[in-house]
C-alpha cells in the first residue's frame, strides 16, 4: 500500500511540473515572471486566488473552529479568509490606476510614502509568508504520517522540489496554470472525500445530536478576531498582490477576485461543517482536537489515497504561490537583480523553510505573532489611496498600531511586559484586544495626523525602478 501511495503522490506532483512547465513565457523576461502582466481574465484569476489561498491549513482550523466554537466562530473564518478578496476586488482596480507598472506590495508602499515604509512593509510581509510556507510543509507531513505509512520528510521534500521546479523555471505564469488544474482537482476531492466522512454523521432523531458552540457572545469575539487575524495577514500575500497586475484590466481583477471569494466562502464553510459534523457525530476529535481526520478514522481503506492527494493538492498550490511571492518581493526590493538571481532566490529561500518544516514542530504561535504585526500596519498601507495622506502618517499609525497591539495586555496587566506577553499569544490561543487595539489605534492615528496635513494633493513620493 505504500508503494501504491508513493506512486500516486509522485504522479500528482509530476502533473503540477507538466502543467507548469508548460506555462513557461517564450520571452522569459523578469517583469513576465514576476507578474505576467495584463495577461489573466476573471475565471483564471477567480480559481488563482481560490487555489493560492487554500493550504493544508483548511483542513485543520476550520473544522476544529466548527468543532470547538461553533457556526458563528466558523463564519468569522470564513469571512476572514474571503474578505482580503473582496478588498482587492474593490481597491485593486484603484491600486492598479495609482501604479500601473507595479508588481509588489512594497512598491505601492514606496510610491505612497517612501523607501522606509516599504521596508517595514516588505519585512512584515516575507515573516508573514516565511511562518505560511512552514506551515503547510509542516502539514502535508503530519498529514501524510497521520492517513499512510509513507514517510512524512518525503512528501515534504517532494513538495518542495516539485514546485521550485515549476515556479523557479516558469514563475507567476507556472502558478497561475497548475492554480487552475489545482482549484478543480481539489473542488472534485473535497466533494468526495467529505461525503464519505459525512456518513458518520448520526440520524437526525438521534439523541447524540448536538450541536457544537460556547456563549454567542464569546463566538462573536472569536469570528471577530479571526476576521481581522486573517484579513490583516493576507493582505501582506505577496501573492495576491502579484495577481493584482496580472490581470488583463480592472473589471477582469474585480470579477475574479469576488469569484475567488464567493468561492473560498463556500469551501471553508463546507469544511468547517465537517468539524461540527465530527463533534455532533460523538467521535473522538484527538488532543489537540482533528475533527476533519477524527471523521475519516472509521472510513473505507480506499479514501485514504484521495485524501492524500487531496492534501497534497491543497499544499502545493499555496506553497507554489508563496515561493514566487516570496521572490518577487525579493527581487522588487534589490534593484538590478536578474530573471536567473530570482530563480536561485527562489531555491535558495527553501532551504531553511524545509529544514523547519521536517522538524514538525507546531507554528502557530509565531503565526499569530506575524498576523497581529500586518494588523498593526495594514490600515495605514490600504489608506495609501487617499490623497491626505503621506509618510509621518503612515508611520505614525504604523506605530501606533504596535502601541494598540501591546496596550489591552499593559492595562489589565499591569506592566509593558505583561502586554507584550499577551501580545505574543502565550498558549497559542487566539485574543481579540491585541488585534483591535493595534487595528483602531493604527487608523486613529494615520486619520488625525492625515488630517492635520495641509490638504495639497500629493505626489508619488518616489519612482519605482
Amino acid at each position: 500500500m505504500p508503494y501504491l501511495t508513493i506512486a500516486v503522490l509522485g504522479a500528482a506532483l509530476l502533473l503540477f511540473v507538466w502543467l507548469g512547465l508548460r506555462a513557461r513565457h517564450s520571452q522569459g523576461e523578469l517583469d513576465d515572471f514576476l507578474t505576467a502582466r495584463n495577461s489573466q481574465g476573471a475565471q483564471a484569476l477567480g480559481l488563482s486566488f481560490l487555489a493560492s489561498g487554500m493550504g493544508g491549513w483548511i483542513l485543520f482550523a476550520p473544522p476544529e473552529v466548527g468543532a470547538l466554537v461553533g457556526p458563528v466562530g466558523l463564519a468569522g473564518y470564513a469571512i476572514g479568509a474571503a474578505l482580503p478578496f473582496i478588498v482587492f476586488a474593490f481597491c485593486g482596480p484603484a491600486i492598479r490606476r495609482f501604479l500601473p507598472r507595479g508588481s509588489s506590495i512594497g512598491e505601492f508602499a514606496q510610491a505612497c510614502y517612501g523607501v522606509l515604509v516599504r521596508r517595514w512593509v516588505a519585512l512584515i510581509s516575507v515573516l508573514y509568508m516565511l511562518c505560511f510556507l512552514v506551515a503547510e510543509l509542516t502539514a502535508i507531513g503530519a498529514i501524510t504520517a497521520m492517513l499512510s505509512d509513507v514517510s512524512p520528510a518525503l512528501v515534504i521534500v517532494g513538495v518542495a522540489l516539485a514546485t521550485l521546479i515549476y515556479t523557479a523555471g516558469g514563475g507567476l505564469r507556472a502558478s497561475l496554470m497548475t492554480d487552475r488544474w489545482q482549484a478543480w482537482l481539489l473542488l472534485a476531492l473535497l466533494i468526495v472525500v467529505g461525503a464519505v466522512a459525512l456518513q458518520r454523521l448520526p440520524s437526525m432523531d438521534s439523541s447524540a445530536i448536538s450541536m457544537p458552540g460556547i456563549p454567542v457572545g464569546s463566538a462573536l469575539g472569536v469570528a471577530l478576531t479571526l476576521i481581522i487575524a486573517v484579513t490583516a495577514a493576507n493582505l501582506f500575500h505577496q501573492g495576491y498582490w502579484q495577481r493584482v497586475w496580472s490581470a488583463r484590466d480592472g473589471a477582469a481583477l474585480g470579477r475574479g477576485a469576488l469569484l475567488g471569494g464567493f468561492i473560498t466562502v463556500v469551501v471553508v464553510a463546507i469544511v468547517g461543517a465537517l468539524g461540527i459534523a465530527a463533534a455532533m457525530s460523538g467521535a473522538d476529535l484527538g488532543s489537540p482536537p482533528i475533527p476533519f481526520f477524527a471523521l475519516l478514522m472509521d472510513a473505507p481503506a480506499w479514501l485514504t489515497i484521495p485524501a492524500l492527494v487531496l492534501a497534497l493538492t491543497l499544499v502545493a498550490s499555496s506553497v507554489d504561490t508563496l515561493q514566487n511571492a516570496i521572490a518577487s518581493l525579493a527581487v522588487t526590493e534589490k534593484a538590478g537583480l536578474s530573471l536567473t538571481s530570482a530563480r536561485w532566490i527562489t531555491v535558495l529561500l527553501m532551504v531553511p523553510v524545509v529544514l523547519i518544516a521536517l522538524q514538525g514542530i507546531s507554528v502557530l504561535r509565531l503565526f499569530l505573532i506575524a498576523d497581529l504585526l500586518c494588523a498593526t500596519a495594514v490600515v495605514p498601507v490600504l489608506m495609501g489611496l487617499w490623497q491626505r495622506m503621506g509618510t509621518a502618517a503612515a508611520i505614525g499609525g504604523c506605530l501606533a498600531g504596535i502601541v494598540g497591539a501591546i496596550l489591552p495586555g499593559w492595562v489589565s496587566g499591569g506592566s509593558i511586559t505583561a502586554g507584550l506577553i499577551a501580545a505574543s499569544f502565550p498558549g497559542a490561543i487566539p485574543t481579540l484586544p491585541p488585534f483591535l487595539g493595534a487595528l483602531l489605534a493604527s487608523a486613529l492615528v494615520s486619520l488625525v495626523i492625515a488630517m492635520a496635513r495641509p490638504a495639497t494633493g500629493r505626489q508619488q513620493t518616489a519612482s519605482i525602478g
